[in-house]
């Protein structure tokens, strides 16, 4: 009889035999992508670009399902109980995977352990945008007026715990400046109060921010990403700007449930990335003011960690409290 050892050694071996089998003949069947946000938004607008294009090149239906709700935990707590086998995928985001954690008393998921993550697909640069009556023309003296009047300045976002929210905050952080922040219920109406001149900035979306800098109604400061933007290239980033160690950059990636065979892992991987190298990709995406990425799983494993730990020292310095 073959001892333990090399009982365990076989079994290995035509489990890895198998997977390697799976993954070789993957996809057979229609795969899904749960999208955490309704149809339309920028998340909805990932799913369905990258989608088309993995059902070009494998003769497959790719179906986006949209959950919304929760900040994305409605759609993430379906994929981590979902069959770890490559057809049921999700586009997560910074507030899903990274923010969720710290702003959740109780999350029903888990970003790190329940998922295995494919590829981060892409970012996408905030806008520091104020109204045309704060004097500053640039971080640098928005900064300044913040220091000499405490609490003057005030700054809209689409609500509590999200990216323009923690955005402000991170920059009230690292300027070590004091600002009050007025939450809506969305952009749209974050939007049209600092329009009016009843908040005096915001950070907005390059996309939904671009109409208000083009008819004037706004003057743009800075991007909030770590490069400048394609959509916006005459824009410092913040850290140009002067804000030391500033980056906060919507984000989205796709993840499979944990426990997803590695083989058809590194598949989705290699033609995930494949995609949002083309030109075609890096047009498309552009046009929607964001950056395509395409990186490994590691890769992107440990950028959801380190987004986890910086956004739970902002929302703790913040003093926000978690739902």
């Amino acid at each position: 009889m073959p001892s333990t050892f090399i009982r365990s050694i076989i079994a290995a071996a035509a489990m890895a035999t198998a997977s390697a089998a799976l993954a070789q003949n993957y996809p057979t069947r229609p795969i899904r992508i749960i999208v955490v946000s309704t149809p339309g938004g920028s998340v909805d607008t990932m799913a369905r670009t990258v989608g088309p294009k993995l059902a070009e090149r494998w003769g497959q239906q790719v179906l986006v399902d949209n959950r919304p709700g929760a900040g994305g935990a409605i759609a993430a707590e379906i994929v981590a109980k979902s069959p770890p086998d490559g057809y049921t995928l999700i586009m997560g985001t910074v507030a899903s995977f990274a923010t969720n954690v710290s702003l959740h008393k109780k999350l029903s998921y888990d970003p790190v352990k329940d998922f295995s993550p494919i590829s981060l697909v892409a970012t996408q640069n905030l806008m520091l945008l104020v109204h045309p009556s704060v004097p500053a023309k640039s971080v640098k003296e928005l900064t300044a007026i913040a220091k000499k009047q405490p609490g003057k300045l005030s700054f809209a976002s689409a609500g509590n715990g999200t990216g323009g929210h923690l955005s402000g905050e991170l920059y009230k952080m690292l300027a070590q400046i004091d600002m009050l922040h007025v939450p809506y219920k969305g952009v749209q109406p974050a939007l049209i109060d600092v329009v009016s001149g009843q908040v005096s900035m915001t950070f907005a979306s390059i996309i939904s921010a671009m109409p208000q800098v083009k008819n004037n109604r706004l003057r743009p400061l800075a991007v909030t990403g770590g490069q400048r933007s394609p959509a916006a290239k005459e824009l410092p980033t913040m850290i140009e700007a002067g804000v030391k160690g500033y980056e906060s950059a919507t984000w989205y990636g796709l993840l499979a449930p944990a426990g997803t065979p590695t083989d058809i892992v590194s598949k989705l991987n290699t033609e995930v990335v494949a995609i949002l190298k083309s030109p075609e990709m890096n047009d498309r995406l552009s046009k929607e003011g964001a950056d395509p990425v395409g990186n490994n799983p590691a890769e992107f494993a440990r950028h959801i960690q380190s987004e986890i730990e910086k956004w739970r020292k902002v929302i703790k310095a913040a003093g926000i409290q978690p739902n």
